[in-house]
């Protein structure tokens, strides 16, 4: 397969300054062997397949810092420039970019310099590769995908929607930590092929499974969004395999002690029935507002506190790495019977951490401050992107989320 001529523009202080806040030890990894997640992104997490690297460029900004996040280290910052001598070694051409206010520097300005030259160049090269979660690449992106070039943004944040919306591929921040460990780049689900049409028995055994693993009442809407995820269209191209309908072909299973009621079902012989007034219609329009403009994950509000004590019994057990916390909250929810993606729990995980309470914090913090750090930090980019909430719907998006 031909490679395809690719260009990659890092500004290192924005992706570097991102990961150190979700994960310190692989940020200092991504510092100091780039040759080796370099490599890997050769191949890895393609558009139109393997890359050969024609521009490599690294924007830094010599005087910069972050705060150590080793607490016992003699050098209570960690300047940039240390990092420089590994760039260089890895063949990325390492362009100083002082700061030129207070808290900008010349970074975003030069890499969208350099990359609109380079449309120019005689040799033409088919993908720009920028990594940077900053929005105000989004009038780049635009130009680039005028001129036919295809675009992947790495990203070490949650990014504006605007800004990923324009772009052919998106390298979030837990495939970024994958790719500077060595793992595979994990999905949150296999596939559905089309061409394969899922059984009942596929169907039975998945809510069997669901059912035996529950330690309370499921939710009928969100059983139902996970079950058409994992088998796809043919649930509903069957009409729930010839039941006429999801709570139909759920009694059809004969599941033994179960009970229905308009929004649950749950085993008599283990479990409590569903508390009265519990909210489990669709989201309120403010969160529905959020998910669409802020990718915030569509869950039910009784699915957000597992999620936070998940991510606090992981931080209080274990010397903490992102992609490994997220891998477990996620097999331990399942285990409980909440069935919630990788991405979303690195949601979570990425909000926690910007908004004050990293999960590798010491002491750990508990699930009632992870709550409040996501609340946080969900409400302070809605702000960022001028996304009007009044005092009321702001108390509704926090009750929603488990933080009120």
């Amino acid at each position: 397969m031909a490679r395809v001529r690719a260009a990659l523009y890092l500004d290192f202080d924005n992706v570097f300054s991102g990961l150190i806040k979700q994960d310190p030890d692989v940020a200092i990894q991504f510092a100091k062997d780039p040759g080796a997640w370099l490599v890997r992104l050769t191949t890895s997490l393609t558009v139109d397949g393997p890359r050969r690297w024609l521009i490599l460029r690294c924007y830094m900004n010599p005087g910069g810092w972050v705060p150590n996040p080793d607490t016992e280290a003699n050098q209570p910052r960690l300047y940039y420039s240390q990092f420089r001598p590994f760039f260089v070694n890895a063949g990325f051409e390492v362009i100083d970019c002082p700061r030129l206010t207070h808290t900008k520097n010349a970074a975003d300005i030069r890499m969208v310099v350099d990359a609109v030259d380079a449309l120019a160049d005689p040799v033409p090269y088919e993908e720009f590769v920028i990594g940077s979660g900053d929005s105000d690449m989004t009038p780049l992106l635009v130009r680039l995908r005028r001129a036919d070039r295809r675009t992947t943004i790495v990203s070490p944040s949650d990014a504006a929607e605007a800004f990923t919306a324009v772009a052919d591929r998106l390298i979030t921040s837990q495939e970024l930590l994958e790719l500077v460990q060595g793992e595979p780049v994990d999905s949150d689900e296999a596939p559905v092929d089309p061409e394969q049409p899922v059984s009942y028995e596929q169907f039975r055994d998945l809510v069997t499974w669901r059912y035996t693993a529950a330690t309370g009442p499921l939710n009928l809407a969100s059983l139902a969004h996970d079950l058409r995820r994992q088998l796809g269209p043919s649930v509903d191209e069957t009409s729930w395999f010839g039941n006429g309908g999801f709570v139909r072909a759920l009694e059809s299973l004969s599941l033994p002690n179960v009970k229905f009621s308009n929004h649950f079902l749950w085993d008599a012989a283990r479990h409590d029935p569903p508390e009265a007034g519990v909210s489990t219609g669709p989201a309120p329009e403010p969160v529905g507002r959020l998910s669409a403009l802020l990718s915030l994950p569509r869950l039910t509000r009784e699915m957000w506190p597992p999620i936070y004590q998940s991510l606090a019994e992981y931080a209080a057990a274990h010397h903490f790495n992102l992609t490994e916390a997220t891998r477990w909250a996620r097999d331990q929810l399942a285990a409980q019977g909440v069935d919630v993606s990788r991405s979303a729990i690195a949601f979570v995980t990425r909000g926690t951490a910007f908004g004050g309470a990293p999960l590798y914090r010491q002491p750990p913090p508990n699930a009632t401050e992870i709550a409040a750090a996501f609340a946080d930090n969900v409400l302070s980019r809605a702000e960022a992107a001028a996304i009007a909430l009044s005092d009321e719907e702001t108390a509704e998006v926090r009750s929603w989320l488990g933080a009120a």
